[in-house]
């Protein structure tokens, strides 16, 4: 078979093009794969809810517990 060859400079403009930013519009939905995880959503939104709280309660205590 015939290659294609693509020199660096035209496949580094490519990456700028708003084609290469958008997902083909007939891929499948693979949850985990092409779609986020119904779990891993629910990780990340638990992850910065506890974050939000540790950063509320960091301002009312001290960051350490000293024991003298």
């Amino acid at each position: 078979g015939t290659r294609i060859i693509y020199d660096r400079k035209f496949l580094m403009e490519c990456r700028n093009s708003p084609v290469a930013k958008t997902p083909p519009s007939d891929l499948p939905d693979i949850p985990g794969v092409t779609s986020p995880n119904v779990e891993e959503l629910k990780i990340e939104n638990n992850h910065v809810q506890n974050c939000d709280e540790k950063v509320s309660a960091a301002g009312e205590e001290e960051q350490f517990d000293m024991d003298i």
